[in-house]
C-alpha cells in the first residue's frame, strides 16, 4: 500500500482529525483552503474602499452607493459560477486539476485588480468569479472524496471552517492596511501571491493523494461536452453582444455591468429551483420537502442579503462616520473586517454545543434570523447619531458585527446540514447547489437594494432591512412546526422502501 494510501485509511480508522493528528493530505487541504480564502477576505476588505476611493487617490471614483452595489453583484456571480465550477471537476478535468486552475485564473484575478486602471479592473473581477467558482465547490467535494467515514469528514470540515475564519481575521488586517495606508495595488497584489502559493502548494504535493481527484470520477460523454460547449459559447457570445451593445450606446459602465449581474442572480435561481422541482425522478414527497426546502432558501437568502452589507455598506460607514481611534491611534476601516471571523471562532465552540438540542429546523433559522435583523436595528440605531455628521462609538459596530456572527454559525450550519434529507444522497449535491443560487440570489438583492441607501436615510434603510429579518424570523418560529412536517414528509416511508 502506498504512502498516500496508508496516510488516508489510517485518519478512516481513526475517525477525526485535530490540529495535532492530520494525514498530509488534509495538512495539503488545509493549507490551501486557508491561503485562498486569504486572498478572498484579503480583497473583500478592501475592494469596496477602493471602488469608492477618489480618483487622485487611486481609487475607481464610484458613488458610494455604486461601490457598495459592486461587491453584491460580484459575489452573487461567484456563487452562481460555483455550479458550473462543480460540474467542470465532476464531469471534465476532476477536482484536482479544477482547484489548480480555479487558483492561477484566481491568482490572474488579484494582479488584474493591482494594475492601475479601470478595464484590468473589470478584467480582474471576471477572473476572480471564475476561479472562485471552480475553486470552492472542487474544495468541498475533494475533502469528502478523501474521507472514508462520515465522522471523520465532519470533524474534518469543522476544523477546516476555523482555519478559513483564521485567514478572514488575519487577511484584512494585512491587506486593509497596505490597501489604505500604502497602495490599494500592494494590497491586492498580496492577495495574489496567496493564492499562486496555494497553486504552488497544490502541485508538490499532488502524490498525497492516491490518484483521487485527478480525473473526473464520471466523465462527461462527447455529446454531453459539446452540449457544454454549445452552452457556454451561447453565455460568452451574449455577454460579448451586450458588452458591444451597451459601448455603442454609451450605456457601458461600471452601473450597467452591476445591474446585469444582478438580474442573472435573480433570474438563475428561479430557473434553477424549477428545473430540480420538475426531475422525474422525484417522487411526490419528495417535492413537498423540496417546497418545505424553498422556505429555508428563502431565510437564507434574507441573511445573505443582510450580510453582504458587512464588505460595503458598512466598510463605508466606518469610513466616513465611525471613531477609529483605539488607545489613541487610529485603525483602518478595513480592519473591522476581521470583527465577525472573530466573533465566529468565540461563538462557535458555544452553538456548536448547544445547536443540537435547540430544537427544529424553524426554530433554529428563526433564531439566526433574529440576531441578524437586531443587528440592523442595532445599526439604525447607532447611524441616527452619526446623521449630523458626528463620527460615533465604534461599540455600535462591534455590537452588529457580534449579532452578525452569532446569526452566521447558526444559519450556515442549519441551511447546509438540511440540505442533506430533502431528496437523499442521490440529490444532495444539486440541493446544496440550490442553496448558493439562492445565496447568489441574496447578494444580486443586496447590490440593488444598497442603492436605496443613497435616496433614503440609513437609519431608515437599516431598520427597514432588520425589521424585516425579524419579521421574517417571527414568521419561522410561529411555522416551525409545518415546516418541520414538510421537510420530513415521506422521508421514513422512502427509507423502508429504499430498505427493501
Amino acid at each position: 500500500m502506498s504512502a498516500p494510501e496508508t496516510d488516508r485509511t489510517a485518519a478512516a480508522a481513526g475517525g477525526t482529525v485535530s490540529l495535532r493528528r492530520m494525514p498530509r493530505w488534509y495538512t495539503t487541504l488545509f493549507v490551501t483552503d486557508t491561503l485562498e480564502r486569504f486572498g478572498f477576505y484579503g480583497m473583500q476588505a478592501i475592494l469596496v474602499l477602493y471602488a469608492a476611493a477618489p480618483l487622485e487617490r487611486g481609487g475607481l471614483g464610484l458613488r458610494p452607493a455604486d461601490a457598495a452595489a459592486l461587491f453584491g453583484a460580484w459575489i452573487s456571480v461567484m456563487f452562481l459560477l460555483s455550479l458550473p465550477g462543480g460540474w467542470i471537476g465532476d464531469r471534465l478535468l476532476g477536482q484536482w486539476r479544477a482547484l489548480l486552475c480555479g487558483c492561477v485564473l484566481s491568482g490572474a484575478g488579484y494582479l488584474a485588480l493591482a494594475a492601475p486602471t479601470g478595464w484590468a479592473t473589470a478584467a480582474g473581477l471576471v477572473l476572480l468569479a471564475a476561479g472562485g467558482g471552480l475553486f470552492k465547490p472542487n474544495h468541498q467535494a475533494l475533502i469528502n472524496l478523501m474521507f472514508d467515514g462520515r465522522r471523520g469528514r465532519e470533524s474534518g470540515i469543522s476544523l477546516m471552517y476555523v482555519g478559513v475564519q483564521v485567514s478572514a481575521l488575519a487577511a484584512p488586517l494585512v491587506t486593509g492596511y497596505l490597501g489604505e495606508k500604502v497602495s490599494w495595488h500592494l494590497g491586492f497584489s498580496v492577495a495574489s501571491a496567496a493564492v499562486l502559493a496555494t497553486a504552488l502548494l497544490l502541485v508538490f504535493s499532488v502524490r498525497q493523494f492516491g490518484g483521487t481527484g485527478l480525473r473526473p470520477g464520471r466523465p462527461a460523454t462527447a455529446a454531453e461536452r459539446t452540449r457544454a460547449l454549445r452552452g457556454a459559447g451561447l453565455v460568452l457570445g451574449a455577454a460579448v453582444v451586450l458588452v458591444v451593445v451597451l459601448a455603442v450606446t454609451g450605456r457601458l459602465s461600471a452601473t450597467a455591468a452591476i445591474m446585469v449581474a444582478s438580474v442573472l442572480s435573480i433570474a438563475l435561481p428561479v430557473a434553477g429551483y424549477a428545473t430540480l422541482y420538475r426531475n422525474p425522478g422525484l417522487t411526490a414527497s419528495g417535492r413537498r420537502r423540496l417546497r418545505g426546502y424553498l422556505a429555508v432558501c428563502l431565510g437564507a437568502t434574507l441573511f445573505w442579503i443582510i450580510i453582504a452589507h458587512s464588505a460595503s455598506l458598512l466598510t463605508l460607514f466606518a469610513r466616513d462616520h465611525t471613531d477609529l481611534a483605539v488607545f489613541g491611534l487610529a485603525i483602518p476601516a478595513s480592519w473591522l473586517q476581521a470583527a465577525t471571523p472573530a466573533f465566529i471562532l468565540l461563538l462557535a465552540p458555544v452553538v456548536a454545543a448547544v445547536l443540537p438540542n435547540a430544537g427544529g429546523v424553524g426554530v433554529k433559522l428563526g433564531a439566526g434570523l433574529l440576531m441578524v435583523g437586531a443587528g440592523f436595528l442595532v445599526m439604525a440605531v447607532g447611524s441616527s447619531f452619526a446623521a449630523d455628521g458626528e463620527r460615533v462609538s465604534l461599540a455600535w459596530l462591534a455590537l452588529v458585527y457580534l449579532l452578525h456572527a452569532a446569526g452566521e454559525v447558526i444559519i450556515a450550519a442549519v441551511a447546509i446540514s438540511s440540505a442533506a434529507d430533502v431528496l437523499g444522497p442521490a440529490f444532495v449535491g444539486r440541493v446544496i447547489g440550490l442553496l448558493w443560487l439562492f445565496a447568489a440570489l441574496g447578494g444580486g438583492l443586496g447590490s440593488m437594494l444598497v442603492r436605496l441607501s443613497a435616496a433614503v436615510s440609513e437609519p431608515v434603510y437599516y431598520a427597514a432591512l432588520g425589521g424585516a429579518a425579524v419579521v421574517a424570523g417571527a414568521v419561522f418560529l410561529v411555522t416551525r412546526r409545518t415546516l418541520g412536517a414538510a421537510l420530513a414528509s415521506g422521508i421514513d416511508s422512502e427509507v423502508r422502501k429504499g430498505q427493501a
